[in-house]
């Protein structure tokens, strides 16, 4: 009796959980054919279109991740660049699929505008740009400057909770486009630019004097970036997080773009899950089995995108350097 209780809460455990069927965000995507996210269009490392008019960057990749994940295919994805005040609302419509664009998870996004954070694919910290000529050496020595910052983002909301706190009084100088308080900053018209130090470290390289900018050593927010998606839709958050963790996983156990087929002749048990090999890791979201290997196929593991997207801006791990170097990236086990 006992050996048949327990074959059949095996039997059941499972299945009546998974959703093996497409859900209406998963089903809209596989109608349409494509995969739809606002990604940033003018941020270095990020987000940014190319001499060839392609988008590249972290969050671009990520985005291509989620579609190489559903249809095998990393074209399967479209980006547009929406300002900060109009991707949430774009999220909410139904208007696209997923934002990936530098967006910091925050409690009111989630509980105020019905949105879910699937996961961080980047620790960050707003800080300030400068002019190394202005003499400013800390964020102390901004009292009375004029900062440029965009509207709508939590680094407006960052800014003025920065000056109350502190009671260093500032003058924000507020635009609906990132790159509109850039082109600000770079005329002169602001004293200091204030985002995501990361952002202003990409910033810096492409400002008309880079050599006379520098980033504050200040951090003045915690900054945790990554995907949202609408709530009410349990499986397309699912396919989201565990498209990011499955990138994650990946450079944990050393699996990459060049080395993918390889691995397919595994006998670890954590490669043969997460490639696909054993199991219905995949059927449980309504896609293929192998959804992460076509992921780590179409872009790498984590390490590779974050390289090839910092790698040359020089910008270290830091924080995102896996948990086992340092870092913070950890991926929750796929079983």
């Amino acid at each position: 009796m006992r050996l048949l209780i327990a074959a059949f809460f095996a039997a059941i455990a499972i299945p009546a959980f998974a959703q093996n069927s497409p859900g209406p965000t998963l089903a809209a995507v596989l109608k349409k054919g494509y995969v739809e996210c606002s990604v940033p269009s003018g941020t270095p490392g990020f987000g940014y279109v190319d001499s060839k008019g392609e988008f590249r960057g972290l969050d671009v990749d990520t985005c291509r991740a989620v579609a190489a994940a559903i249809f095998g295919d990393a074209t399967k994805a479209r980006f547009v660049g929406l300002n900060g005040a109009q991707r949430l609302p774009a999220l909410q419509s139904g208007q696209i699929d997923l934002v990936i664009q530098t967006l910091t998870q925050t409690q009111s996004r989630e509980a105020a505008n019905g949105l879910l954070f699937t996961g961080v694919n980047f620790y960050d910290g707003q800080s300030f740009l400068v002019r190394k000529s202005s003499g400013v050496k800390t964020a102390k020595d901004l009292a009375g400057a004029s900062i440029c910052v965009s509207a709508g983002s939590t680094s407006e909301l960052n800014l003025a909770d920065w000056s109350q706190a502190t009671g260093i009084k500032i003058n924000p100088v507020v635009f609906e486009r990132v790159d509109e308080g850039r082109t600000a900053y770079d005329k002169g018209r602001c004293d200091a630019y204030s985002t995501d130090a990361s952002q202003l470290a990409t910033i810096a390289t492409i400002m008309h004097d880079p050599d006379d900018q520098m980033v504050l050593p200040d951090i003045i927010s915690k900054e945790p970036l990554g995907p949202a998606v609408r709530q009410g839709d349990d499986q397309w958050y699912e396919i989201v997080k565990w498209t990011l963790n499955a990138l994650i996983e990946a450079e944990e156990q050393g699996i990459t773009q060049a080395n993918v087929e390889e691995k397919l002749t595994s006998a670890t048990p954590q490669t043969k899950r997460l490639l696909g090999l054993v199991g219905d890791y995949g059927k449980f979201m309504a896609l293929d089995n192998k959804w992460a290997l076509n992921a780590i196929r179409a872009v790498g593991n984590y390490g590779e995108m974050f390289e090839r997207n910092f790698g040359p801006l020089k910008m270290a791990r830091g924080k995102n350097a896996l948990w086992s170097k340092g870092g913070l990236m950890y991926s929750a086990p796929i079983r």
